[in-house]
């Protein structure tokens, strides 16, 4: 029976204490141990287990929990995972409506604006000439009888804009681009939308700042059949729409008008856009 314990003692021991073997044989017991007792410890201690040691009992599940338990597993990381999808796709819905209303927003708001600037776009006022004469011209000595004569027309096209003139308009004749008089007129007025203004004056005396040559020059080009002027206008306006009034900017209309040997305005003038 001491056998017996001892060998199932000393199956459960390691390789390792193999080294507390000279304790136990120093101990004094009833039995002696055999001389073999070193080589058996060795041998068992690396062999196979016991096949008669009692083993623990472990807990056997039937197969019914099994599935039960597989199924609850599945079942609870299943539903986190559904959980997770909708939020996810809540989310993602959630985004999108937002971003589907903003760029609603957006692209309303930019057809209103559009459509308002479109309708309040302002234009400046649009120059035309009517009459352009220069009379004296059959004088062959010097200009000091001439007179120069004009007639423009000044429509505002706008529907809903009015146009302040700050300023008088300053009107300037040009021959071949040299300045020939200057003049002022109308002084700062308001032209309501869709109407029409007539600017016209008179070059003469000492308005009138030519040189002989250049009076010469213009006598020249009249006997060939045409004298070509250029009428400049120029002024500060303001836009205005309702109540709102807009910045100062600098208004200029560049009208070009040829005379006939008469000092006449030719046809082919009346009633031209200046640029």
């Amino acid at each position: 029976m001491f056998h017996n314990e001892l060998y199932s003692l000393l199956s459960s021991f390691k390789i390792s204490n193999i080294l507390l073997l000279p304790f136990l044989l120093s101990t004094p017991h009833i039995y002696t141990f055999p001389p073999w007792m070193p080589l058996f410890i060795n041998l068992t201690s690396t062999a196979s287990p016991n096949p008669h040691r009692r083993k623990m009992p472990t807990e056997v599940q039937s197969p019914s929990q099994t599935r039960s338990d597989t199924y609850h597993f599945h079942r609870r990381h299943s539903a986190r995972r559904y959980m997770r999808r909708v939020k996810e796709s809540l989310s993602t819905r959630v985004s999108k409506l937002v971003c589907a209303i903003f760029l609603s927003l957006l692209f309303f708001i930019g057809i209103i604006t559009f459509i308002l600037w479109l309708s309040l776009r302002p234009h400046r006022p649009r120059f035309f000439t009517e009459d352009f004469s220069v009379s004296g011209m059959a004088q062959a000595v010097g200009f000091q009888g001439a007179q120069v004569r004009f007639n423009v027309t000044a429509r505002n096209s706008n529907v809903n804009i009015g146009v302040h003139y700050d300023t008088a308009q300053q009107v300037t004749v040009y021959y071949h681009d040299q300045s020939i008089g200057t003049t002022s007129l109308l002084f700062p007025f308001y032209q309501r939308p869709k109407t029409s203004i007539e600017i016209s004056g008179a070059l003469s005396g000492d308005t009138l700042t030519m040189s002989n040559d250049l009076w010469t020059q213009i006598q020249g080009d009249r006997a060939n059949g045409a004298a070509i002027f250029r009428l400049e206008v120029t002024s500060t306006i303001r836009f205005k729409v309702s109540t709102w009034n807009s910045k100062s900017h600098k208004m200029h209309a560049n009208c070009d008008v040829g005379v006939g040997p008469d000092g006449s305005m030719l046809p082919s003038y009346k009633d031209k856009r200046c640029s």
